[in-house]
């Protein structure tokens, strides 16, 4: 009897609060405000809802459809509190164009934000399905390198296996090639760029390539 009584004030209880979390401590993408209005939009109020009519695997499928979020984990305390943890989608690159997008870390296309602006490399130029595959492949190489995550602000796409780097501070362009030997390629750059550092003649270059085989290649200005 006791047993019973408890599983019937259980399926009265009503949720309390709904708390919405970001991965990370991440909250720029997507806000609090919108996901709030993505549940409100599909069920209206969670709170005060009854329990026993909250399914946890439909609102989780709800969050994901979010174009922002890369998954969603809910859970019910005892206490009668709602908890969504959200983990958001991360740009890699930025495609300008007329209609210009993100980039992500898994290669997709990701709207761009209005709560926030990242601060990612611009892609620019020839567009493709393939000339994107090779962007992906190129900023996951460079985000992977302190020195060019930090220096490397842009992509130019001449065309299929034509990439072009734009630096932060240098005013010449790396042409990269295509995105083969990407190691060997950046390898022989850094070598370049530290002796030019040191010969204080980095500003004499006009474009830098490391479209060949073990050499990097200048042209002075």
């Amino acid at each position: 009897m006791l047993y019973a009584f408890s599983e019937v004030r259980s399926s009265d209880r009503k949720i309390k609060e709904v708390h919405i979390g970001f991965e990370e401590g991440e909250n720029f993408y997507l806000t609090e405000s919108a996901v709030n209005k993505l549940l409100i939009q599909k069920y209206g109020l969670l709170r005060n809802a009854p329990k026993e009519g909250v399914v946890l695997n439909t609102i989780e499928s709800v969050l994901q459809t979010s174009d922002m979020v890369k998954n969603a984990q809910v859970y019910l305390t005892v206490d009668g509190d709602l908890y969504a943890k959200i983990t958001q989608r991360k740009p890699i690159g930025r495609v300008a164009g007329a209609q210009p997008f993100y980039l992500d870390d898994e290669g997709m296309k990701m709207p761009l934000s209005p709560s926030h602006s990242a601060r990612v490399p611009i892609i620019t130029g020839e567009i493709t399905g393939k000339t994107l595959e090779d962007a992906y492949v190129i900023l996951n190489f460079i985000n992977q390198d302190p020195f060019l995550s930090k220096n490397v602000i842009g992509i130019h796409i001449e065309g299929e296996s034509d990439y072009q780097l734009k630096f932060r501070l240098e005013h010449f362009v790396v042409r990269l090639g295509d995105t083969s030997d990407l190691d060997e390629k950046f390898k022989n750059f850094k070598a370049f760029y530290a002796q030019a550092t040191l010969e204080n003649t980095l500003m004499s270059y006009q474009v830098v390539s490391l479209e060949f085989d073990n050499q990097v290649v200048c042209t002075k200005i």
